[in-house]
């Protein structure tokens, strides 16, 4: 992992953007870290810019609690090689929509499992060499979308605690399966008239989950309109399940 970057925000949090290889990602860390400092993962849609102050705030959030966090770039996305699969697929995507047509299964494969066969390692070498760095030691958490990454990660990384999804994107019907190895505390966000997601799938994954302790927390609104509470309460998560201890 090398640093490109590094300022303070206006809070005491400290920004560094870093490499890993060639994927970029930005880890930020309270200035002052307790010690073990716990650690979150900023799941997203892509884009690393354009979410960017998405991610800030988010970002701030955890660091106010003592937690680090950090983010990666997605397959395809930003600066990264581009898939022309993955392209075609996001496009055929848009045009249904705009369209009134409905999505097909094939589509959505073509769309979210390339991306998620990719992302999943990407995160697990990112996890290891900042575990690697002095003061984070976990417990880590995952937070965010696209909701079939985070589901193939919590099911296959045994370093992430608890998880905090968000269900703003299209399910494979594959993922049902891989729910049912997803045994770690789960919060799920849903924005009930999301145009870009499937609610139907979105629910059938959250059935299908093994998790002892599983909420679903269900606001109405479309894709942008998550009601600022729904924050407090995915923050109240994981302020119980990645403090020492808990």
């Amino acid at each position: 992992m090398h640093f490109t970057s590094e300022r303070r925000l206006d809070d005491g949090v400290v920004e560094r953007a870093f490499t890993l290889g060639d994927l970029p990602g930005i880890l930020w860390t309270p200035a002052a870290a307790p010690a073990p400092t716990p650690l979150v993962l900023l799941g997203h849609p892509g884009g690393l810019e354009t979410m960017r102050p998405r991610l800030v705030a988010r970002a701030r959030q955890s660091v106010a609690q003592g937690f680090a966090a950090a983010t990666v770039e997605l397959p395809g996305s930003g600066d990264r090689p581009r898939s022309a699969v993955t392209d075609g697929a996001r496009a055929e995507l848009r045009r249904a929509l705009a369209a009134g047509e409905p999505v097909t299964d094939d589509l959505v494969d073509r769309l979210v499992l390339p991306l998620t066969e990719q992302a999943v390692p990407e995160w697990r070498a990112v996890l290891d060499a900042l575990l690697a760095l002095p003061g984070i030691d976990g417990p880590v958490g995952y937070s965010g979308g696209v909701i079939s990454i985070g589901t193939r990660l919590a099911g296959v990384e045994p370093r992430i605690t608890a998880a905090v999804l968000f269900a703003g994107s299209f399910v494979p019907r594959v993922m049902n399966e891989e729910a049912r190895r997803v045994t770690v505390p789960l919060h799920v966000l849903l924005q009930w008239d999301d145009r870009g997601n499937d609610r139907r799938a979105s629910l059938d994954l959250f059935d299908a989950f093994a998790s002892k302790e599983k909420t679903l927390t269900a606001n109405m609104g479309g894709h942008t309109g998550v009601p600022a509470h729904a924050g407090d309460a995915a923050a109240a998560f994981f302020d119980r399940h990645l403090r020492t201890g808990s």
